[in-house]
């Protein structure tokens, strides 16, 4: 799989695939103004370590010199001597921390800004057309095992990926920024310092710079050659990290089926397994890391100690006083730490690489499923009141057909039950109904006014139970009194009292009790037509049937599709159709 070998080559197109729609939308001034600014603070960093370059010469020969005024005046005020003007330790250093603390300040700013606006427009890509749903439906039975899907645990891409893109897109962008500067502001200042050098009798200017170049080169080639596998590895990581965080909350979501089935042992395994999946992708980071570290530790050691032993000649033979060989290595480490931008941004690297890669097909995914949603079945008005289903033809995702060439009639004003064996596609009926299943052909033309679609599982906003119960509409809509008259209608009077405490209502309430507050909804909404896929089913018969009785008096002008297998329920409806009869040629 091409994702899992990604090219550091192509880093810069693909980082800028996903910052260019920010730095042109309508915060481009903001973002523009803010960035320029961040750039002109990191020039004057490095403004200011070419002064501190001079200041470390004129310094250290003050020493040498034992020049009590000369080192006082660099130290408190500015000194004028052979050097030119140099201004003091105490002023450059004030203005060295502000330029720092306002680098970070803005930089942080336009982090969380870049942040919020890709956050938002990722959710509203993710959102529209339901293409959140397209994507957790679609299979992905390519990858190889081991292998990242281009769909997996979009929370952690929206929540976490988008937050490290922003934060390393900034911190190498300009730290790569800085360098190039750094190496050309020290490169002049590093030639006219070394001098030529006669080798096997050549003689060659700037000695110094070409022992940077060939030194950065070395450790370049090695880091890559040593670090190029923690790409792929970080890719790993990352999709390791959020499966075993995504089944820890999905276990806590699902805790009471858990323990009344004794399944913690199952449960403990399992997350053993994915648990050792994080273990054996991060040790093997961690070899490779070992590695890595102990290169780039070496070369950073003996950076420190290279130039000092390149100009030591010229020092001892006298052709350099005591703050050019300071300076001489001050520059040699600013021009080769520059050439050696690659090398000791190689981790960060890597795992930049892994992120935009995942953000990159996570938007792909986004891109396929919204633009395949005009695709399958369409909804269009009716000419009169009843829903009519012409030419449905309706599969699963696995390529299975469950009817063919299909037409039905769903009146107004009638009660209708859908009926049918236990996997005959009664549910995908539904959603087919609904205009949210991708994998069905064919025209539904809908009856005038609202609709609302209730799932044998209601789904649970987080929040106070008002919201719960107001689900999906605005819960000021409705007034107190309103909202208790139809949770008692229900059977759930007891929580009228609690409208404004929060709690994780689709645990802290029964699977029956769940049911009856979507019913509630119901009540509240509304609709012109109510589409109930077994919403009733976890309650007893009994109370099955008074529930739908009260829908029918509640709402008298709402007309109810259900679907339904208990006989009392069944009775209970003007038409039925069956599944069976359906799927009749």
């Amino acid at each position: 799989m091409d994702r899992m070998k990604p090219s550091i080559a192509a880093l810069p197109r693909d980082a800028w695939r996903l910052a260019r729609p920010y730095f042109n939308s309508e915060r481009r001034w903001y973002a523009r103004t803010r960035l320029t600014a961040i750039i002109v603070l990191n020039l004057a960093m490095v403004a200011m370590d070419v002064v501190f370059n001079f200041w470390n010469r004129a310094f250290y020969n003050s020493l040498q010199d034992k020049d009590w005024d000369s080192f006082t005046n660099l130290l408190l005020t500015w000194n004028t001597g052979k050097g030119g003007f140099l201004p003091g330790f105490t002023g450059l250093a004030m203005i060295y921390v502000l330029v720092a603390v306002y680098r970070t300040y803005l930089n942080q700013g336009l982090q969380i800004d870049w942040r919020r606006w890709m956050t938002a427009h990722m959710l509203q890509d993710w959102l529209s057309d339901r293409a959140y749903y397209r994507i957790g439906l679609a299979s992905d039975g390519g990858a190889a095992k081991g292998e990242a899907k281009a769909t997996d645990n979009p929370d952690q891409r929206i929540a976490e990926d988008l937050r490290d893109y922003v934060a390393t897109t900034l911190s190498l962008s300009l730290d790569l920024l800085s360098n190039i500067v750094t190496l050309f502001s020290f490169l002049s200042i590093l030639w006219s310092l070394s001098g030529p050098v006669v080798v096997l009798g050549v003689t060659i200017p700037g000695f110094m710079v070409w022992a940077a170049l060939v030194y950065a080169i070395a450790g370049t080639l090695a880091t890559h050659f040593i670090g190029r596998p923690l790409v792929g590895l970080s890719f790993r990581q990352q999709r390791v990290e959020a499966d075993f965080r995504f089944s820890l909350a999905r276990l806590r979501e699902n805790m009471e089926g858990v323990a009344l089935y004794g399944g913690e042992a199952r449960e403990g395994a399992e997350l053993g397994e994915k648990f050792t999946a994080i273990r054996t992708n991060w040790w093997a980071i961690m070899q490779r890391t070992k590695l890595l570290n102990g290169l780039v530790a070496g070369y950073s050691q003996i950076a420190v100690i290279f130039p000092i032993v390149i100009a030591a000649p010229r020092y001892f033979a006298g052709m350099l006083d005591l703050g050019g060989l300071t300076q001489t290595a001050g520059a040699f480490g600013s021009v080769q730490g520059a050439m050696s931008w690659f090398v000791t941004s190689y981790r960060e690297l890597a795992s930049w690489r892994a992120t935009i890669d995942r953000l990159n097909g996570f938007k792909a995914a986004i891109d396929a499923a919204r633009a395949a949603s005009g695709e399958g079945l369409q909804l269009v008005a009716a000419g009169d009141d009843n829903w009519r289903v012409t030419g449905l033809n309706l599969g699963l995702p696995d390529g299975r057909v469950l009817l063919a060439n299909t037409d039905l009639t769903l009146q107004h004003g009638r009660a209708t039950v859908i009926t049918g064996r236990s996997g005959s596609g009664k549910s995908t009926l539904f959603r087919a109904l609904a205009g949210i299943w991708p994998f069905a052909k064919g025209q539904v033309s809908t009856g005038p006014g609202t609709r609302l679609f209730l799932p044998q599982r209601p789904y649970f906003p987080l929040g106070t139970l008002r919201q719960a119960v107001c689900y999906p509409a605005d819960p000021t809509g409705f007034d107190d009194a309103t909202i208790r008259q139809a949770l008692t209608t229900v059977g759930l009077g007891p929580l009228g009292d609690q409208l404004e405490r929060q709690d994780a209502w689709g645990q802290r309430l029964s699977g029956g009790e769940q049911q009856r507050l979507a019913i509630a909804r119901a009540l509240l909404i509304r609709p012109d037509w109510l589409f109930l896929d077994e919403a009733t089913s976890s309650l007893d018969p009994q109370s099955e049937a008074e529930l739908f009785e009260a829908l029918r008096r509640t709402l008298p002008h709402t007309t109810l599709v259900s679907i339904a297998h208990r006989s009392e329920l069944i009775a209970r409806h003007d038409q039925r159709l069956d599944m069976a009869d359906l799927a009749t040629p």
